[in-house]
């Protein structure tokens, strides 16, 4: 039985949109009266980042968060690692900062392991008939490309292995030995987890809202090479 979901929030110059998420963390009523532990990585934004989550924090002292800080930036997959040490739920989840991925699809991600037939889920863009921000041709390929070859090494047949919602067993994440500071977290942690012996590994479909840059999006190309260097990296090396 799940208790309590652990929300693993990296966020880096999100000013303009950390109040909405915590606004809608703080709606979503989970299934089971599950309990959220909201765990939000600040990492050395520049901006009003933390000035607003502290404020947030005083406001609302009702809800369960915990402000965590990195003083120099080190990038999505290091704060993420900082999250996923200080989480105390039985599962935890990725929510990033941005507005691209709904809270309210908890309960979809959540279905499979209150069902008990899964470990880890993931929630894909690409499958299913939710909403999906029509944006980037190129980006959406690349997303397939990598998904198609990291699919290769592990033997998993995921639709969407660079989505952001990842719902995993605490224990199950916090036994990885992960390494990438940046995108590469995404074909790393599918490839360390893939090798877990009689691991269950189930995929839902989602909502995608997606960004453009002028909107804040920093994924760029660079970041497409370290994920194909990392898929190979993490399946054939390590």
């Amino acid at each position: 039985m799940i208790k309590k979901l652990s929300i693993i929030v990296p966020a880096y110059n999100e000013e303009a949109t950390i109040i909405t998420i915590f606004d809608k963390l703080n709606e979503v009523e989970l299934v089971n009266d599950i309990k959220k532990e909201i765990i939000v990585i600040n990492d050395a934004s520049k901006d009003a980042t933390e000035q607003k989550i502290k404020d947030y924090q005083a406001a609302h002292p009702e809800m369960d968060i915990r402000y965590l800080k990195h003083e120099i930036n080190k990038g999505k997959g290091a704060a993420l690692r900082t999250g996923f040490h200080h989480a105390s739920g039985d599962y935890l989840i990725v929510q990033d900062a941005d507005l691209e991925y709904d809270p309210r699809e908890f309960n979809i991600l959540l279905k499979p392991v209150i069902e008990g037939f899964a470990d880890v889920v993931y929630g894909s863009r690409f499958m299913g008939g939710k909403p999906h921000r029509i944006l980037f041709f190129w980006h959406s390929i690349g997303n397939k490309f990598l998904t198609f070859l990291s699919n290769m090494f592990t033997n998993l047949n995921l639709t969407d292995m660079e989505t952001c919602y990842k719902l995993f067993r605490t224990d199950i994440i916090q036994s990885l030995e992960l390494k990438e500071n940046r995108f590469g977290f995404e074909p790393e942690v599918t490839a360390k987890m893939s090798r877990i012996k009689d691991i269950r590994v189930y995929e839902v479909g989602i909502s995608y809202y997606g960004r453009t840059y002028e909107e804040g999006k920093k994924i760029g190309w660079r970041d497409g090479f370290r994920a194909i260097w990392a898929i190979l990296k993490y399946n054939l090396f390590a």
